[in-house]
């Protein structure tokens, strides 16, 4: 085989679910993204559905990369895997930004809120993903859903996952039930950005994505304020004005003035749901280490986190039903 023929494989770090792969022949690069090996939890590692959003999604205000080809032939690689166009970029983990400028923070901020507000502003049926998950009731499914995999698990469960698991089903707002198509996993090292500019070229790791409530979505993203750095990935406790980082409050703002949505008056709700379903993919991820199918090596660390988070979430409920 000669060298122009030849394709080298390179595994990506990082990320606790779908073992991903940067594919070089040389002249070009590509993404291979594949389901792990072993027994998995119904429905996760969903890849078929992470590519058939990410190309209904070509095109539109939401940048993803393009998709190339899906294959679920299991023969050739073990599992079903899917390739798509490599995005040369930024990947960054610290919420904080460390060594960006003040001016590079605030828009690298306001990009990621300005994304979220497209995705959500999307007519989902226009973009062909009607019937990608049922419009509605998207509170009670989800919990329902969690809660199925929590009672399921062989691992211990934290009290604080349990309290909230049965406070949640018993605090659903009534008035509030909104669809359109949701990330379910938005964050800032779920996104590309620009080599030089504070601006996202991609949107990645779709695995989560439904149809589904914006502000649940959003509200996902929200959690960063409230969580402590040293915890998990978050911005809680720093001084945020020194960082240039919109606080809390600005922050809703500015998608209460893209989208026309009132994120305020169910915030504490939106936050105690998503620090119960984070508490609970943290806690599967425990599940899969104890089955020894986990894709990370820090998977046992990773998982202990579910206990504090579900204390945060504990938290945000008794302020739901206080304030």
């Amino acid at each position: 085989m000669s060298s122009a023929d030849e394709v080298h494989l390179t595994r990506l770090s990082g990320g606790q679910s779908n073992p991903t792969f940067i594919v070089d022949d040389g002249p070009q690069r590509f993404v291979l993204r594949r389901k792990p090996p072993g027994t998995l939890v119904a429905s996760a590692h969903a890849i078929d559905r992470e590519y058939r959003v990410m190309q209904a999604l070509q095109g539109t205000d939401v940048p993803v990369p393009r998709m190339l080809a899906y294959c679920e032939d299991a023969s050739l690689l073990g599992t079903p895997f899917y390739l798509m166009e490599f995005l040369e970029g930024r990947v960054l983990v610290d919420q904080s930004l460390p060594g960006m400028a003040l001016a590079d923070r605030a828009a690298v901020y306001d990009d990621l809120n300005r994304v979220i507000a497209a995705l959500h502003a999307l007519d989902y049926r226009s973009v062909g993903m009607e019937g990608f998950g049922k419009p509605g009731n998207y509170f009670g499914r989800q919990i329902a859903r969690w809660s199925r995999q929590i009672l399921e698990s062989t691992v211990p469960v934290p009290d604080a996952l349990r309290r909230l698991m049965d406070w949640l089903s018993a605090h659903l707002p009534a008035d509030d039930d909104e669809t359109t198509l949701i990330h379910g996993d938005y964050r800032l090292d779920n996104v590309i950005l620009h080599n030089t500019e504070p601006r996202i070229i991609g949107v990645l790791d779709w695995e989560l994505s439904t149809l589904g409530h914006p502000l649940a979505d959003f509200a996902y993203h929200g959690m960063s304020w409230r969580i402590d750095p040293k915890l998990w990935r978050g911005v809680g406790g720093l001084d945020l004005q020194a960082l240039g980082i919109p606080s809390e409050q600005e922050y809703l703002t500015r998608y209460a003035s893209r989208t026309g949505r009132d994120p305020f008056r169910h915030w504490e709700f939106y936050l105690a749901f998503n620090l119960f379903r984070m508490a609970s993919i943290l806690h599967g991820i425990s599940q899969r280490a104890a089955a020894g199918n986990a894709n990370s090596a820090d998977a046992v660390e990773t998982g202990r986190k579910a206990g504090p988070l579900a204390e945060l979430g504990w938290a945000c409920a008794m302020r739901y039903v206080t304030n």
